[in-house]
């Protein structure tokens, strides 16, 4: 499922055009609370007290290095999609701006 055809007149539905974008942020969001939930579990049962303030630092840096990792396909998608509607504003800008000079 994806963009109907340039031209066609028809337009995608809401949930199809930002696809990319919610995959992706779930995605990278279950990452940093997986990854936040093991830094707890592991600094638990190292020490007495856990510093909620370092294990969020700490399953961020984690969860960033991973979904740069992991996550290279989603983020090329939601990359791809997003270049593509600059792409079309950019052609219609092109058009409207050439119509004026025709006029």
């Amino acid at each position: 499922m994806g963009d109907p055809p340039a031209g066609s007149g028809v337009r995608a539905t809401y949930p199809v055009r930002v696809k990319e974008f919610w995959i992706y942020t779930g995605l990278r969001v279950g990452l940093f609370i997986g990854a936040a939930c093991i830094v707890f579990g592991v600094w638990f049962l190292v020490a007495d007290s856990v510093n909620m303030l370092a294990v969020v630092v700490i399953a961020f840096l984690i969860s960033g290095i991973a979904s740069y990792v992991l996550l290279e396909r989603q983020r090329s998608a939601f990359a791809n999609r997003v270049a593509g509607r600059a792409d079309r504003i950019v052609d219609r800008f092109e058009e409207s701006r050439a119509k004026e000079d025709e006029d």
